[in-house]
């Protein structure tokens, strides 16, 4: 079975920075398309940052683009989402979902079921509050 595991959530103040990290057990994340999908009380899924498994190509929504990046270690078979300046609004739970076929923009743009995606985590909540 294949397993995610996010962690580095946590309170933080409006302008601080956080780094999410999602780990993957029983398979090498690299292999792998990538989405950081969060979701905020009472609101549906949005996916703030995707990372491809060919060329590691990344892709933003124009919401989050000056402020998330996305990066891989593969050594170490993590994705990171960091995040910058962050606003109340980014309160959420954060997953982390791998799957093999989706391209780099049909994993953000194409929000599926959970249970469609090869591996979905069980969230990190980030809370910003001051």
């Amino acid at each position: 079975q294949l397993q995610l595991v996010e962690s580095g959530g946590g309170l933080v103040q409006p302008g601080e920075s956080l780094t999410l990290s999602c780990g993957a057990s029983g398979f090498n994340l690299e292999d792998y398309t990538i989405g950081w999908i969060r979701q905020a009380p009472g609101k549906g899924r949005e996916a703030v940052s995707c990372i491809s498994r060919t060329d590691d190509t990344t892709y933003y929504p124009d919401s989050v683009k000056s402020r998330f990046a996305i990066s891989r270690d593969n050594a170490k078979n993590t994705v990171y989402l960091q995040i910058n300046n962050l606003e109340p609004e980014d309160t959420a739970v954060y997953y982390c979902a791998a799957d093999q076929t989706l391209s780099v923009h049909s994993m953000c743009l194409a929000l599926l079921e959970q249970s469609l995606y090869d591996a979905w985590g069980q969230g990190t909540q980030v809370t910003v509050a001051s």
